[in-house]
């Protein structure tokens, strides 16, 4: 699955099938449900999923929660849009 159609799906709301469990995560998050996103990678024990949680935490407002995710995955704090942010990992996610 690209990411276009990663997007329709959501527009659909027809979950992927054959997707990474952190990027179903964004699609859960992305279609209205952080708690149940938050709940499926904070379980995981992956960088990718680490990735997730961070941005999670950032969409909350909670920066310093996720601060220490972005620490785990490896990463910085984006200085970049939410949205933004949500393509990159989906795309990369979908590779």
């Amino acid at each position: 699955m690209d990411f276009k159609e990663f997007v329709q799906s959501i527009d659909k709301n027809e979950k992927p099938r054959d997707v990474k469990v952190e990027a179903e995560a964004l699609w859960i998050e992305r279609s209205g449900d952080w708690e149940e996103a938050h709940r499926i990678v904070q379980s995981l024990e992956s960088k990718e999923a680490f990735l997730v949680h961070a941005y999670l935490h950032r969409r909350e407002g909670d920066i310093g929660n996720a601060e220490y995710w972005y620490r785990r995955a490896e990463k910085e704090l984006p200085n970049i849009p939410l949205d933004e942010e949500w393509e990159l990992i989906s795309k990369a996610l979908l590779k």
